[in-house]
């Protein structure tokens, strides 16, 4: 099994380059854009909310089998001022969902919720992010953390920000770096179906 090489510019760089290449995923990151920032960018109607959580659903296979309920609670956590201060503890908050009496946790939805309308604030949280991550743990030990710790939005954009000062990334925007842990974490440590 090939193993990730140590994060560096030029890796980066590289992995920025092939991401402009993948017309699939690129394309949804823009018509994703257009919907969240000019089309519908506030979150205080129904409809505008139904709108972006059955796209993010569908672009990214989220599993959420019931997009009203959860376009209803995000419309009643009053998101839009929290994100226009950049408030980390809203992705736990619109993460954390009942569905007919039962309570789900959204939570790399709810990231990727934030992040297409701030993506320079909110990275995405992803399995593959965290298969990166605790593989350069392991390897370089470049921040003591616990895999349940990054399920607490604070605690893993702290790791991303200690990721990019230990590898020397911090040029890179934390949009770009999530760029690059998700496309290594595809090729290195992909899902087996």
């Amino acid at each position: 099994m090939k193993l990730p090489p140590k994060p560096s510019k030029a890796i980066v760089n590289d992995s920025l380059e092939t991401w402009t290449t993948l017309e699939n995923d690129t394309l949804q990151e823009k018509s994703l854009s257009l919907l969240f920032n000019e089309l519908c960018p506030g979150n205080t109607r129904i409809e505008n909310v139904l709108l972006k959580v059955s796209a993010l659903n569908d672009f990214y296979s989220t599993n959420i089998y019931d997009t009203y309920t959860v376009a209803k609670h995000i419309l009643s956590c009053n998101i839009d001022s929290d994100l226009e201060n950049g408030d980390f503890g809203l992705v736990n908050k619109i993460a954390l969902v009942e569905i007919s009496g039962k309570k789900k946790n959204f939570y790399s939805f709810a990231s990727k919720y934030c992040s297409h309308h701030k993506h320079e604030i909110y990275p995405i949280y992803d399995s593959y992010v965290v298969k990166m991550l605790m593989y350069f743990k392991k390897k370089d030990k470049f921040c003591y953390f616990k895999k349940d710790d990054l399920k607490t939005y604070e605690a893993f954009l702290g790791v991303i920000r200690v990721f990019q000062k230990f590898y020397g990334l911090k040029d890179f925007s934390l949009r770009q770096i999530d760029i690059y842990l998700w496309l290594a974490g595809k090729e290195f440590f992909p899902n087996k179906y």
